[in-house]
């Protein structure tokens, strides 16, 4: 029976297409969270049981596709702790510990999300300063946050800016402690520690 109009088992191309590019990403972020695997486009076109071909129909190269699992971590991170904050009110202790305990479970749910983003992204020189630029545009809307809800309080909006710097960073390097089990916390305790940090910060 031939296929009418570019559809094929009810799917247009270009709905097939973007079934194969999700299904590349995916395994991208496998691969890459796995330390004993290399990150390789071969290794990734096996995870997704897909050829080589396909892996260029959605990106130019290895680095694109790395590029790529990052944005859609950074893009879930930022809009999963400003729905729980939004859900939260506006007390600004409860939308602080409503944001930072939605991205203390988006890594709980999925851990590779966080060694990708955080730790493993560090590892590959051409994907370090899009991994600063992602932290900085955290650590910006951060900011932004706090002067809304903790009002200004006689701070500068460089103020701001900067203890959102300090946060991010800070918070970087505490998850990648606790994703490489160097430090023995509960979720909870994350949680805790991030937000009394945070809060003190813009106090």
């Amino acid at each position: 029976m031939a296929v009418q109009s570019g559809v094929y088992r009810g799917l247009s191309a270009a709905e097939r297409a973007a079934e194969r590019r999700a299904r590349l990403l995916e395994a991208a972020l496998t691969v890459w969270a796995n330390p004993g695997t290399k990150t390789t486009m071969t290794a990734i076109c096996a995870e997704a049981g897909l050829s080589e071909r396909y892996f260029y129909e959605s990106f130019t190269g290895l680095d694109a596709a790395l590029e790529a699992v990052m944005n859609a971590i950074a893009a879930e991170i930022e809009e999963t702790s400003r729905r729980a904050a939004e859900n939260a009110g506006d007390e600004p202790e409860s939308r602080v510990r409503a944001s930072i305990g939605a991205f203390v479970q988006l890594l709980l749910d999925d851990p590779r999300k966080g060694r990708v983003a955080i730790v493993e992204s560090v590892a590959i020189p051409e994907l370090r300063q899009r991994r600063t630029e992602l932290l900085r545009h955290l650590a910006h809307q951060s900011a932004l946050e706090a002067r809304e809800f903790l009002g200004p309080r006689g701070r500068s909006e460089d103020d701001d800016e900067t203890a959102g710097l300090f946060f991010i960073g800070g918070m970087a390097e505490l998850v990648t402690a606790w994703l490489d089990n160097a430090v023995t916390a509960s979720a909870d305790d994350i949680v805790d520690a991030a937000a009394r940090a945070l809060l003190g910060l813009y106090h």
